[in-house]
């Protein structure tokens, strides 16, 4: 799936509440997909003075209906199954989540993290991987 980054401009973050419900908080970034419309969205490490650690959201209302019946019928037990069987893929994960991490941390402007420090978040965001998951041996 491609995608292309477009101007977080007053229509496209319209665009974007219109799909999540809401006024999107901390929105930095929106790939579109080849339709134009937004597929996912990056967020701010720090919002409302709060750490968020989920640094994307997927907002395609297809594409998370697809992951929810993916879900429901059983793929995240199957996949963690393999994860738990296989020490190389526990620490591909691992590897992944901290790539994560310092992708995130690198977003951050230097303001941010000076404010992230002065809050004392920098270590709750520097344990937190994909999707805010602490535990890098688990999918969710």
């Amino acid at each position: 799936m491609g995608g292309v980054y477009l101007e977080l401009t007053a229509e496209m973050q319209a665009r974007v509440a219109a799909l999540l419900g809401r006024e999107p908080r901390g929105l930095r970034e929106v790939l579109c997909g080849a339709s134009g419309e937004p597929q996912v969205i990056r967020v701010a490490a720090l919002v409302d003075d709060k750490p968020f650690p989920t640094l994307y959201w997927l907002v395609d209302a297809q594409l998370n209906l697809r992951i929810d019946r993916a879900e429901a019928g059983g793929l995240i037990a199957e996949l963690q199954a393999r994860v738990d069987a296989d020490p190389a893929l526990q620490a591909s994960m691992a590897a992944d989540h901290a790539v994560y991490i310092a992708r995130r941390t690198g977003f951050c402007s230097l303001e941010e993290s000076s404010r992230i420090e002065a809050l004392g978040y920098a270590g709750v965001l520097a344990a937190k991987g994909i999707g805010g998951i602490g535990d890098f041996t688990r999918i969710r």
